[in-house]
């Protein structure tokens, strides 16, 4: 929060992390002309995203001029003169100062005097509430909802789930929440839009996939003259033609999902994509105009013992 809320804006800034928050902050701050510098321990962003959205988003970020550092985290901070922060990484060298350093590297549930061992309340982890497939706690008269469950950390989530729960206790109808499907958004610059599977969890899942992307640049961006890109992806089910991911990098991207989302959620097929005729000119009629197979992928099978 305190981001939000500085005095000056930060002529350069050190964020660390590679999630949600630590992605968009990169995007306001490059945004306002800050030097903004990436910092993560893992190997990409947004790890649990699709590769290819991942590999994409950070290579359109690089062109706007943040850096991304992957693979190495701050180890010490130094208070210098007139505020400035010295980092010191864990890849060793000189220290790099900054004149703020964000970290930006997940939550944990605020639990702890909420009094759940004196209930009797399973938790497990950083104090995650265990809980069965209605969002009941171990404890029958105790429910748990959102991202305290750490089941999926969004706030339309914790909606859903709170009104399962709604209908299990007051309606007589035992509901539990869907978690298949949810669309999300990631509103860095460019924003990240996906419902569905990645390419790796639909492999594991459905074992054979017909993968369809599409690179471009928009319209506008060609008469405006900026080289920002636009990526999609349609994941589809070989045997049953049924449409299991979308992931898009672009402008609208969140716009254009929650639409989209409805689609999945309903089973459409990628023959109900292609008989769908497109708005022209927007970037929302590439997913219904890409006919060609990008590739196909197949789990390879683990030979037997």
């Amino acid at each position: 929060d305190d981001a939000l809320d500085l005095p000056k804006m930060p002529k350069k800034i050190a964020i660390v992390g590679a999630g949600f928050i630590a992605v968009e902050f990169a995007g306001i701050f490059n945004s306002f002309g800050s030097d903004v510098k990436l910092f993560f321990r893992g190997d990409k962003i947004l790890r649990g995203f699709d590769e290819e959205v991942r590999d994409f988003l950070t290579e359109q970020i690089e062109e706007k001029g943040i850096k991304v550092t992957p693979k190495t985290v701050p180890v010490e901070v130094i208070e210098g003169e007139d505020g400035k922060k010295g980092v010191v990484t864990s890849a060793g060298g000189d220290v790099e100062w900054f004149d703020e350093v964000m970290y930006a590297t997940g939550r944990a549930p605020n639990v702890e005097d909420l009094g759940l061992e004196n209930a009797g309340v399973e938790t497990v982890g950083n104090g995650v509430i265990k809980v069965d497939d209605y969002s009941r706690t171990n404890v029958d008269t105790i429910f748990a909802v959102g991202d305290v469950t750490d089941r999926i950390n969004l706030t339309p989530v914790a909606l859903m789930e709170g009104m399962a729960v709604a209908k299990t206790l007051f309606n007589d109808t035992p509901t539990k929440p869907d978690h298949e499907f949810v669309a999300s958004a990631v509103f860095s610059q460019p924003p990240v839009g996906t419902v569905g599977y990645t390419e790796d969890e639909a492999l594991e899942k459905f074992g054979k996939l017909k993968i369809f992307t599409s690179s471009f640049r928009p319209l506008k961006n060609t008469i405006s003259g900026s080289t920002e890109r636009s990526f999609m992806k349609i994941i589809v089910d070989s045997a049953s033609d049924r449409v299991v991911g979308v992931h898009m990098v672009g402008e609208d991207s969140a716009e254009i999902m929650q639409g989209i989302a409805i689609a999945v959620k309903m089973g459409a097929t990628k023959a109900d994509f292609d008989a769908t005729v497109g708005i022209h000119p927007t970037a929302a009629e590439e997913f219904v105009t890409m006919r060609d197979v990008t590739r196909e992928a197949v789990k390879e099978l683990t030979p037997a013992a």
